[in-house]
């Protein structure tokens, strides 16, 4: 297992092969008040190798807590998966007995009393707790790389880690576990350093994380304010310091099925957490990594009270990209599905600065922004909303369709740029005849003010060039 990092990723090495079980101590990953079972293991004396111990099946029901313990001792068990070939046998030992523990949990051979529970979960923790290993812009020093393009990790010791995970998750899920018991070890601090973990890079560890936190938020009513918090921290850091992190979309996940169960009316820190973490969430350059989950999370907002929508939008145009284009085209797409779900008095309160915004993307050169842009009037909704207001509407977007018919250089735009022409005209052919005849005072006042500036340009680079 990864311990300890020197620059570069490079593991420090132990002085032996197989440290102690309990190296670690009593609740070393927790917060250190986690009741420790001692009174239920002082007969057992402490394991200085790994070796195979018999199955449940063969023992009888009373010494099977005792068989219990022994296990989750040799599960205890830290082992260097850098080499493949080191310790192989005690490696394989190790697996079989997770694989035997999980058994025993999902058939509910035995009772798991509160002091072997401890004991459970600290072995749970001594296993997946551990530093992570550098990430790979890190281990290579390329600050600028684009994470689309860095390959998958895979982690070196998840034949163990994987069966770990399976062992804590049939726990959770198990209809015999107490919530009141087992809130003492899957404590605020053990929920915290399992948030913490979703920045492995291995994508099948965030998978298994996710589903085990999941549980444990529905499982574990006390433990749900604690675990929005976590993730918001953990967001707040990846938007204003660090800019990188391996388990977005996963814990975007997360929260979307948290949203859907938001109670109506929305409370005001939950308003809070989409104006301040979800809508920044946009600015970030792996927006196309993580997309689709924060789109859906946002539209679940709109979708509990409408009345968000008109925040949504103006939060969308106030980080809207520049000149990265794949973006604009995501949040044009993410911007149809709000409006879907958009009513008259808050479409009226955005209307201006956004369809200001579609018609420059209507004008847009690169060809996919345009026609996405123009695939606004497919909505029947939207068009009612359009028709409603097409006094507004018309005058800004007219231009840009005219400019389309007369210069952009895809037929495919073209063609659509001509269908939503012609839906203003049977809208209101005398509203479009009144903003067509304006258009040529429109284009002299752009010119006089384009040659304004010109002027003002040459007045600065005189005065500068006589400075």
């Amino acid at each position: 297992m990864f311990k300890n990092f020197r620059k570069g990723g490079q593991r420090k090495r132990s002085k032996s092969d197989i440290p102690d079980a309990f190296v670690n101590g009593p609740g070393a990953f927790g917060s250190g008040q986690l009741p420790s079972p001692r009174d239920a293991l002082q007969h057992l004396p402490p394991m200085a190798t790994v070796e195979p111990l018999p199955s449940f099946k063969d023992v009888s029901k009373s010494e099977r807590q005792t068989l219990f313990l022994k296990k989750l001792q040799i599960c205890c068990f830290q082992f260097d998966f850098t080499d493949p070939l080191k310790s192989a046998r005690q490696k394989e030992i190790k697996r079989q007995t997770l694989l035997e523990l999980v058994d025993f949990i999902q058939t509910g051979m035995c009772k798991i009393t509160e002091a072997f529970l401890g004991e459970m979960i600290r072995m749970v923790g001594i296993n997946i707790f551990r530093p992570l290993p550098p990430a790979a812009h890190e281990t290579t020093a390329q600050e600028g790389g684009d994470p689309e393009e860095e390959g998958d990790y895979s982690e070196p010791a998840w034949q163990h880690l994987q069966i770990v995970y399976e062992l804590l998750l049939r726990y959770v899920v198990s209809s015999d576990t107490e919530t009141k018991v087992a809130k003492r070890y899957i404590d605020h601090t053990f929920v915290l350093k399992l948030i913490d973990l979703f920045d492995s890079e291995d994508s099948r560890e965030r998978e298994y994380i996710k589903t085990v936190l999941h549980r444990i938020y529905g499982k574990f009513v006390v433990h749900r304010p604690c675990i929005r918090k976590g993730i918001n921290n953990i967001f707040y850091r990846f938007i204003y310091e660090s800019q990188r992190h391996s388990g977005v979309g996963e814990l975007l996940e997360i929260l979307g099925s948290i949203i859907n169960g938001f109670s109506v009316p929305i409370k005001e820190e939950h308003k809070l957490f989409l104006v301040r973490t979800l809508i920044p969430l946009h600015k970030l350059k792996q927006l196309s990594l993580y997309h689709q989950q924060l789109s859906y999370c946002v539209v679940q907002f709109v979708d509990k009270d409408y009345k968000l929508a008109d925040l949504v939008v103006k939060g969308l145009l106030r980080n809207w990209p520049v000149v990265n284009c794949q973006k604009e085209v995501l949040f044009l797409g993410e911007l149809d599905e709000v409006l879907e779900a958009m009513q008259f008095p808050e479409f009226q309160r955005c209307m201006i600065p956004l369809f200001r915004r579609i018609a420059r993307c209507v004008n847009s050169p690169h060809f996919q922004v345009a026609e996405r842009a123009l695939f606004f009037w497919n909505s029947d909704h939207i068009v009612g909303l359009i028709s409603q207001n097409r006094q507004v509407v018309l005058p800004i977007v007219l231009e840009a369709l005219e400019k389309n018919i007369q210069s952009h250089w895809n037929p495919e735009v073209n063609g659509l740029t001509l269908n939503v022409r012609k839906m203003f005209v049977e809208m209101d052919p005398r509203l479009v005849d009144e903003c067509q005849t304006r258009l040529p005072e429109k284009a002299a006042m752009a010119g006089e003010a384009e040659e304004q500036r010109e002027m003002t340009w040459k007045k600065l680079e005189e005065a500068a060039a006589n400075n």
